[in-house]
């Protein structure tokens, strides 16, 4: 009896593609976030430049016979309780916030960074002043330490960013000397070493390129931290003074009147959640598209 043999062939399985609609549906989401974020954001930022000329009303003009106006197509977010536009004076305030936090993140991430340089790479003494330094300051919660200062040294545009300035910096100083304590080791920095250039060199001609991107996150990053931060020394009458608008201090202001015309205090604390959320999705997605080690919960 002759036995016929059977041969198995192998099917190639079909490819599946499990998990591949719910990931394009999160880079769509993502992509959705991120360019809803540029135009809120870039929206503001056009805004607060171009204030004078954008702005529909005189921000600080006074109406005694238009106060306490809702919103309408005259006045979109209303009158307070001098008459004054509140649209126009949430413009005005964008420029005076955006402006602090600009110049108050630029100036903590100068100092920051430099001290972070210095510490990771030369080390020693050094590195360990620099982190007790840092551990003084974050042991301190940022509004707490905020607060002690502008009452020490005084209430104006320049106090008010140099105590931004010193509430933040010490979380750029450890990053920024963590991505050092990476990089020494490298070869470019070995063979720097080996052909004689110094520290400083060395540390501004091939690490601080390196650490570029991480810079540019944090920052973004600490947009929405240091505004919020002005706008609550300004709630507590400790930062921009009237008639000079100010998100917080138009908040103050609205708090009392929330019975009787709520959009005095909730349209510029709108304005302050959106441009701070707005910031913060930003530096998400500088974080994700330039693969810096920062955690989440920065």
């Amino acid at each position: 009896m002759q036995l016929t043999p059977i041969v198995l062939t192998e099917t190639p399985a079909e490819p599946t593609f499990a998990g591949s609609a719910p990931a394009r549906r999160r880079r769509r989401l993502a992509r959705f976030q991120l360019g809803l974020a540029f135009a809120v954001f870039g929206a503001v930022l056009i805004a607060a430049l171009f204030a004078p000329w954008v702005a529909p009303f005189d921000p600080v003009a006074i109406s005694l016979s238009d106060t306490f106006q809702p919103p309408s197509a005259t006045h979109w977010f209303g009158t307070d309780q001098l008459g004054r536009d509140i649209l126009s004076r949430a413009i005005a305030g964008a420029r005076v916030s955006l402006f602090i936090a600009a110049c108050a993140v630029l100036l903590a991430g100068v100092l920051g960074t430099a001290l972070g340089l210095a510490g990771g790479y030369l080390g020693g003494a050094v590195d360990a002043l620099v982190m007790r330094l840092a551990d003084m300051q974050l042991a301190f919660p940022a509004v707490i330490l905020a607060l002690v200062l502008s009452g020490a040294i005084g209430v104006n545009l320049f106090n008010l960013i140099l105590v931004l300035t010193l509430a933040n910096w010490a979380r750029f100083a450890r990053v920024v000397r963590g991505e050092v304590l990476s990089l020494k080791s490298r070869d470019f920095v070995l063979l720097a070493r080996l052909a004689g250039a110094s520290p400083l060199w060395i540390m501004l001609r091939h690490i601080a390129p390196n650490i570029v991107g991480t810079f540019v996150v944090l920052a973004t990053l600490d947009v929405g931290s240091v505004i919020i931060l002005e706008a609550t020394l300004s709630f507590l009458g400790l930062g921009i003074q009237p008639p000079t608008p100010s998100w917080g201090s138009m908040i103050a202001e609205g708090r009392g009147f929330l019975s009787t015309a709520w959009w005095v205090c909730v349209a510029p604390g709108c304005v302050l959640i959106v441009t701070v959320l707005a910031a913060n999705l930003l530096g998400d997605a500088l974080r994700d598209r330039l693969n810096t080690s920062i955690p989440e919960t920065w």
